[in-house]
C-alpha cells in the first residue's frame, strides 16, 4: 500500500539515495540537479538519477555510462544495397534505407516497433532474411487473443496505463492522468510506481 501522509520534498533537500529513490522525479529535474551538483546529465533517466544517489551517498562524481562499444563495421545502413543475405553489423540503423529494403520484402504495412527495433540491436551476425522471419513471427503473436506487447521497465507512465484501464475499464485516460499525477507525487518503498486499486481513493 502507498504511503500517503508524507509529501514529496524539494530534490535540493534530499541527502541520501535511499530518500531520492523513494521518489518520481522527470528527467528535466534529475537533469537541473545533477547540473547544480556539478555532475554530468547526460543519458537517459535512470543513469542520471544513478549518479546523484552515487554522488549523495559517497560523494564520487562517476562517469556517465558508456552508450556501448565502438563500432568496427564500416557497413553505411544509409546507403548500402540490402538483400535478405546481408549481415546485421554493429553499426546497423534504422534508416530510410532499411525502411524500403523491408516494405519490399513484407509489403506497405511494415513498421518498425520498440520489440523489433530491439531484436535488430540484439541480433548482430544474423541476416535480414532472419529479421523478416522474425518480425512476420511477431506479427504472428500479436494476432493472438489476449496479446499484449512488452513494456519496457523504465516506462512506469505506460505500465501504470495499461494496469489501471485493466482494472477500470470504464475510465478513460483523463482518469489515468489524473490518478498518475496523484501517484507519483507519493513516496514508493521499492522505488517504482506501480498501479493500485486504492490510487482511486487519492482523488
Amino acid at each position: 500500500m502507498t504511503n500517503t501522509s508524507e509529501t514529496r520534498p524539494a530534490i535540493e533537500s534530499i541527502s541520501t539515495s535511499a530518500e531520492l529513490r523513494r521518489w518520481y522525479w522527470l528527467k528535466a529535474e534529475l537533469e537541473a540537479r545533477a547540473k547544480e551538483l556539478n555532475l554530468s546529465y547526460a543519458g537517459v533517466k535512470f543513469d542520471i538519477l544513478d549518479r546523484i544517489a552515487h554522488f549523495l551517498d559517497t560523494g564520487e562524481k562517476v562517469k556517465p555510462r558508456a552508450s556501448g562499444r565502438a563500432t568496427k563495421s564500416k557497413f553505411d545502413w544509409h546507403s548500402e544495397t540490402l538483400t535478405p543475405e546481408t549481415i546485421i553489423t554493429d553499426s546497423y540503423k534504422n534508416s530510410q534505407n532499411v525502411r524500403r529494403f523491408f516494405r519490399s520484402q513484407m509489403g506497405d504495412g511494415f513498421k518498425f516497433n520498440i520489440e523489433f527495433m530491439a531484436w535488430m540491436k540484439a541480433n548482430t551476425g544474423k541476416t535480414l532474411g532472419d529479421a523478416c522471419d522474425e518480425y512476420r513471427a511477431m506479427r504472428q503473436r500479436e494476432s493472438a487473443p489476449g496479446f499484449k506487447s512488452q513494456i519496457a521497465r523504465d516506462n512506469q507512465f505506460n505500465q501504470y496505463t495499461r494496469d489501471f484501464l485493466d482494472d477500470n475499464p470504464e475510465l478513460g485516460m483523463a482518469e489515468v492522468r489524473k490518478y498518475w499525477a496523484l501517484k507519483r507525487a507519493l513516496p514508493s518503498e521499492t522505488g517504482r510506481h506501480v498501479y493500485e486499486r486504492s490510487d482511486l481513493d487519492l482523488g
